[in-house]
């Protein structure tokens, strides 16, 4: 009769291990599912099991204090029933060592626990689990409806269980939820997409266009916008022949029309505006009469918010303002689609292209943005004060520059505690053009180290310029 009690101990032991495995890898399974690959499923396959799993899905709280349950019951009668079958199986083997028998007795018990606890660990619990984060959806489907079953036949215990759990989450604070969030940030979707383009599941223009997408909305009108250096206005005593002058002069069809300067700026006028009135009367006529009020924004403004005005806005323009409620700049939809879809040039547009591959590194506008010229070159700033390619220059060399002048840039990320160490190499800046006591043109070039050590002990000994 022992043998068969035995025999049915064992083989009771597998089944027990066995029901943990089904609990085990039914939540793991649950937990690793999107909802997106659940309802998907659900959709192309709509047999028996893919619904199933999505009705485990969408009450996951529920199902997982069932698995666990089911885990802990599965568990413990597998511990009541291996270890003295396991201790007697072993006791002879223990004996054989010649020991007393209360110390065959401990031995043999604990030699069945840890044998018990070790089968039960890793054939109940890590090998299902590591099944179903490897293979999800079937493991899923495999194991649904067992447990589905399991937690409608206990249902009233797992509720009595989940209800008394989630009052005890709420005392701390927190709204308990029935499913996992399927929701990525802005920040994990833009690493999903760069490590697709990478691997290949996604083509780099395609990419790239996901990626500034992502990206625009961290962004701020001073980012967006086209700065005051580089704004071209209108005076309110010009007159509508003036206004196409400009149009002709310069291929822009806004202008902000100013008294003075462009902190008193009236308004913004459109060259549409000049075909309304006869071209005998288009000198006589000043453009405050024709000048329209638009909206005006805060440099710190999101790059969302500044794009639902400008598109809320007749002209499809914005004025921008810094802390002090001076103009810092103008924003047009131009600029900001050109900041998703990259340069939009039509047969008025400036050849010049922002930046340009040259033999030896690449030519760049001053008028970068630091984040601008690493997605184009690869050169990583540090941090500072300074925004764009012609400030981090300016901060660099101390004084308003020369065009030919030379300056080796701070490294960031090969030597980011010690960037003016130029031992891996860095890179060197020239300056091609001035605009003024604008930088215009920067010609970025990466070198090596003793290009750089050389380029250090040059500089070191011209005099000033100031």
């Amino acid at each position: 009769m022992s043998v068969v009690l035995t025999l049915l101990s064992l083989v009771g032991f597998i089944a027990l291990t066995a029901g943990t495995a089904l609990f085990v890898a039914a939540e793991f399974s649950l937990t690793a599912l999107e909802r997106s690959t659940v309802e998907a499923d659900a959709r192309t396959v709509g047999d028996v099991r893919s619904r199933l799993v999505r009705q485990a899905h969408r009450t996951l709280s529920f199902q997982l204090s069932g698995a666990q349950l089911g885990i802990t019951i599965t568990t413990l009668i597998t511990g009541y029933i291996a270890e003295p079958v396991l201790a007697r199986l072993l006791r002879p083997l223990v004996a054989a060592l010649g020991l007393g028998d209360g110390a065959v007795q401990g031995i043999s018990l604990v030699l069945a626990l840890v044998l018990a606890t070790s089968l039960s660990m890793i054939y109940g619990e890590l090998v299902p689990k590591n099944i179903a984060i490897a293979r999800s959806l079937a493991t899923a489907r495999a194991t649904a409806g067992p447990m589905i079953a399991f937690s409608s036949v206990f249902g009233w215990l797992i509720n009595f269980l989940n209800n008394t759990a989630n009052w005890v989450v709420r005392r701390l604070g927190i709204e308990p939820a029935e499913e996992l969030r399927s929701a990525r940030s802005p920040q994990e979707l833009g690493s999903l997409v760069r490590t697709s383009a990478v691997r290949g599941a996604l083509d780099q223009r395609t990419a790239q266009l996901i990626d500034r997408s992502l990206r625009f909305g961290e962004l701020s009108a001073e980012d967006l916008m086209t700065p005051r250096v580089k704004i071209e206005s209108l005076d309110l005593d010009d007159t509508i022949a003036d206004l196409l002058a400009a149009a002709n002069r310069t291929g822009y069809s806004r202008f902000p029309v100013i008294d003075g300067d462009l902190d008193n700026t009236l308004g913004v006028v459109h060259v549409k505006q000049a075909f309304s009135h006869a071209a005998q009367v288009r000198g006589t006529i000043p453009l405050r009469l024709l000048a329209r009020a638009v909206p005006v924004v805060p440099a710190s403004l999101d790059g969302d918010e500044v794009l639902e005005r400008v598109r809320a806005d007749g002209m499809q323009v914005a004025l921008v303002v810094d802390e002090y409620g001076g103009t810092a700049g103008i924003l047009t939809m131009e600029d900001l689609i050109e900041e998703i879809l990259g340069d939009v040039r039509d047969e008025h547009d400036e050849e010049e292209l922002d930046v340009r591959r040259v033999s030896d590194g690449w030519d760049c506008s001053g008028l970068l943005r630091i984040d601008e010229i690493s997605r184009a070159t690869g050169y990583e700033a540090p941090e500072g004060e300074y925004e764009t390619l012609g400030g981090l220059v300016l901060s660099r060399l101390g004084r308003i520059p020369v065009a030919g002048d030379e300056v080796i840039l701070p490294n960031s990320v090969a030597t980011h505690h010690h960037p003016e160490d130029h031992s891996e190499g860095g890179w060197l800046a020239v300056v091609e053009r001035m605009d003024g006591r604008r930088i215009d043109r920067v010609r970025l070039v990466p070198a090596t180290a003793s290009v750089l050590q050389s380029a250090a002990a040059l500089l070191s000994k011209e005099p000033s310029h100031g």
